[in-house]
């Protein structure tokens, strides 16, 4: 049997509504993953360094506020620096197309905006390729 998928979910920032993540993270743990949510007011380094010690293979981030184009980069380069560009990186929230298509230029997986359903984020992640978890 192969390990379930370990799955971060974080709210970077000052949002404090946190409805959405914790709906996408009862949906990922009713579709078999193991999911860690972090809570609000997440900084990038707290976010990327609970994914370290959580030996996730994918983040989560939801932002509902628009400080996406200044969170999103912070959380890539921190990953990067920690040599752990295997990790998959998807933002849900409010984010215009243009941020989203910025977003994935700078590595994020994918970026699912406002009426994305539950069954195409728990697929996405099932089809993302990812790296099998040490141990």
């Amino acid at each position: 049997m192969t390990a379930p998928i370990r799955v971060l979910v974080a709210k970077p920032g000052l949002d404090g509504h946190d409805r959405g993540a914790k709906v996408i993270a009862r949906a990922l743990r009713d579709a078999g993953m193991e999911v860690i949510y972090t809570g609000l007011r997440q900084t990038p380094e707290m976010i990327v360094n609970a994914a370290l010690q959580e030996d996730v293979q994918v983040i989560g981030l939801s932002i509902l506020s628009g400080a996406h184009n200044a969170i999103v980069p912070r959380v890539m380069d921190l990953l990067r620096a920690k040599d752990m560009t295997d990790v998959k990186v998807i933002v849900g929230g409010i984010v215009p197309d243009e941020d989203a298509e910025a977003l994935k230029r700078q590595g994020v997986a994918a970026v699912f905006q406002p009426g994305a359903s539950l069954e195409a984020v728990v697929d996405f992640i099932r089809q993302a390729g990812l790296k099998p978890r040490a141990g």
